[in-house]
């Protein structure tokens, strides 16, 4: 059961559930776990560390870590704190983290053993921060984070959260390259927890087996915790994906819900062992964040046995948009390539240009209307002022509703390409690559890819003279962004095709690649 009104703010949760469970287990983390008591003494004890570090209400807080039980410690203490979670996304290179705890002027940053060194790299280029906390202990000059944890008060801090505090920022890309601080409040939560209670399949039973498998610095992997904390369920944390631990802890950990990505239900599906675990205890699993081709969404049924849920939604949304529920992934309903319905408060349309509705069956941008919208983006008033809009925002999403009120995706209005769910803009890959000696020109697009959805894939022109190899074009942009964003494949053409303005005309270079797919999505 969600309850609001007893939890309206994120750093209420701890504290009542202390107080109706306070010897359950809320986290489980690698063989230790964590009670509801526990939860709300370390979340305390964080929240009167940060504020003895001089931090004050509005403040970033920076997480750059593996998945963790002890995140959870971290957010709501700073919740209690009244600042603000910021997570780093993992995978990406020192220059684009250092961008992003700059730009969040994070003020102090809990690190793993990981990226110790990566931490090390960037300090002296963040004069905001004034602490570095090692979540695994063993570094030389910073506090390990257990220690410095439990040196703290354990009596409640005394602010009183507002609806409209920032409780958590995370960095979505921009088509410019650069990342937008999404900022996500007490409020978008608190209307994010409301709609779950409207519906059956986001309800977990106390004590229930929950896997947050997903990274923590994406709003489904956040959410997941969140979610079950709000209900007394338990979470089971994986540092990372591991197809053989999750299968080992369906089992060991009785889990009754999951949320995989489709690139990790694959994985799942493509194990030798996959049909000897025991699936019986496996009520839900939801996935989301790229679209499931309808043979492995129905192999996964037949293998799990368990109800499907689809959810669409952005960072910008808290992750929230639509939802297909189980019973529309009955291959009679004909709605398997539909991403469902709207969430209860939500109006979701899809508009023209000029933001007029088009009509039933109609491609469109998709807009959403809801109280769980972002506030914003973080020191970008222009950016927020263009991507909301007469209280709408705009997903850059192409999309149709059938005559039944199921929405499909159809295309990206923006140029944004997923990748195992992770969102890649062709510009900063682009940016990357130009740099290259051997380069004149260079356009970047998502190409189909059955175990990814899309992959990234580079469209070069060389210089006059040069023969820039597939190869080295790679090696060059990996030594510049994340991994995860360089290019898969590299094509070398003569000209890249430009409209009159000198803007590439992507459209044309994708055709190839997607002109026997049913939707121009991965």
């Amino acid at each position: 059961m969600i309850d609001t009104e007893a939890m309206p703010f994120l750093a209420d949760v701890p504290r009542v559930q202390a107080q109706m469970r306070p010897e359950d287990t809320a986290f489980w983390f690698e063989g230790e776990t964590t009670t509801y008591r526990e939860l709300d003494t370390y979340s305390s004890q964080v929240a009167n560390g940060l504020i003895a570090l001089g931090l004050e209400p509005d403040d970033r807080v920076g997480y750059l870590a593996k998945n963790t039980s002890q995140y959870y410690e971290m957010l709501y203490g700073a919740a209690k704190a009244r600042t603000v979670m910021t997570a780093v996304n993992t995978r990406l290179a020192a220059p684009e983290v250092k961008f992003i705890l700059s730009d969040a002027a994070a003020k102090v940053l809990f690190v793993g053993q990981d990226f110790y060194d990566m931490a090390e790299e960037i300090r002296a280029e963040l004069p905001d921060l004034v602490q570095i906390i090692a979540v695994d202990g063993g570094h030389p000059e910073w506090p390990d984070y257990r220690e410095w944890r439990d040196s703290q008060s354990a009596s409640l801090p005394g602010l009183t959260p507002k609806p409209e505090d920032d409780v958590i920022q995370l960095y979505t890309s921009g088509t410019t390259g650069l990342p937008k601080g999404v900022q996500l409040t007490n409020a978008n939560y608190r209307s994010l927890f409301e709609q779950a209670a409207m519906l059956e399949w986001s309800t977990y039973g106390v004590g229930e087996g929950v896997m947050n498998a997903m990274p923590l610095f994406h709003v489904a992997g956040v959410n997941i915790g969140l979610l079950a904390a709000i209900q007394g369920a338990r979470t089971v944390v994986l540092r990372e994906i591991d197809p053989q631990a999750i299968l080992s802890l369906i089992e060991d950990q009785e889990i009754m819900h999951a949320f995989w990505v489709p690139a990790v239900i694959l994985m799942l599906t493509q194990q030798p062992n996959v049909r000897d675990i025991d699936w019986s205890k496996l009520k839900q699993i939801f996935y989301g964040a790229s679209p499931i081709a309808e043979s492995l969404l129905l192999e996964a049924k037949e293998i799990m046995g368990a109800r499907f849920t689809q959810l669409y939604g952005l960072t910008e949304t808290v992750g929230a948009a639509t939802f297909l529920p189980p019973e529309a992934h009955d291959p009679s309903w004909g709605k398997l390539r539909s991403c469902g319905v709207p969430y209860p408060g939500a109006v979701i349309r899809c508009v023209d240009e000029t933001g007029t509705p088009v009509p039933t069956g109609e491609v469109g941008e998709i807009i959403v209307k809801a109280s769980f919208v972002m506030k914003g983006y973080w020191n970008r008033p222009d950016a927020t002022e263009e991507a909301i809009r007469d209280g709408f925002f705009h997903t850059g999403d192409a999309g149709y509703f059938d005559e039944d009120g199921f929405l499909y995706i159809h295309d990206r209005v923006k140029d944004m390409i997923v990748s195992g769910g992770e969102n890649v803009y062709p510009a900063e890959v682009e940016n990357a690559i130009f740099s290259h000696p051997a380069v004149a020109d260079v356009a970047v697009i998502g190409v189909p890819d059955e175990k990814w959805g899309e992959a990234v894939k580079a469209i070069v022109v060389p210089k006059p003279g040069e023969t820039p190899t597939p190869e080295s074009v790679i090696a060059w942009a990996k030594e510049r962004i994340a991994a995860y964003k360089c290019p898969k494949s590299v094509d070398i053409i003569e000209a890249l095709p430009r409209n009159p303005s000198g803007k590439i005309l992507r459209k044309d270079l994708r055709e190839p690649y997607w002109k026997d797919m049913d939707r121009r999505v991965g």
